[in-house]
């Protein structure tokens, strides 16, 4: 009997074996929500930045993609969804009623444009050495 088994997490593509994954769904979430949430979450400063730099770093989904192959990845924007509308986005893929797809965010290019990318990444300035 056949089952089917879902795992839920940061490095669930790192446990399963590659030839045991059908389908890796990475989830993607505007920075600038994320932030918010984590801030009201309590996370410590640290915590939201790196958790900021790797949502905007594509760092899960490059992971995902070395760990699995980009052809059984999909990349889902879920700002502003539900979790309703989440699950529903990845039941058509499931069933072959939406397409599987990388590469459909860009936050860096989206802070860029925004005006805001200085607000996730500043640069130390260097002291000049004598």
């Amino acid at each position: 009997m056949e089952s089917t088994i879902i795992i839920d997490g940061h490095y669930a593509s790192a446990v399963v074996p590659k030839k045991e994954v059908d389908r890796a769904f990475v989830l993607r979430r505007d920075p600038r929500d994320l932030k918010k949430t984590l801030e009201e979450r309590g996370y410590s400063e640290k915590k939201v930045n790196e958790n900021l730099a790797a949502e905007i770093l594509d760092v899960c989904l490059w992971d995902t993609i070395s760990d699995c192959g980009i052809n059984k990845v999909c990349e889902i924007n879920v700002s502003n969804k539900t979790v309703n509308e989440t699950v529903e986005g990845i039941l058509l893929v499931l069933d072959n009623k939406k397409e599987c797809k990388v590469g459909i965010v860009d936050w860096l290019g989206t802070l860029e444009k925004a005006g805001q990318f200085e607000n996730y990444f500043k640069m130390s300035k260097l002291s000049k050495q004598p």
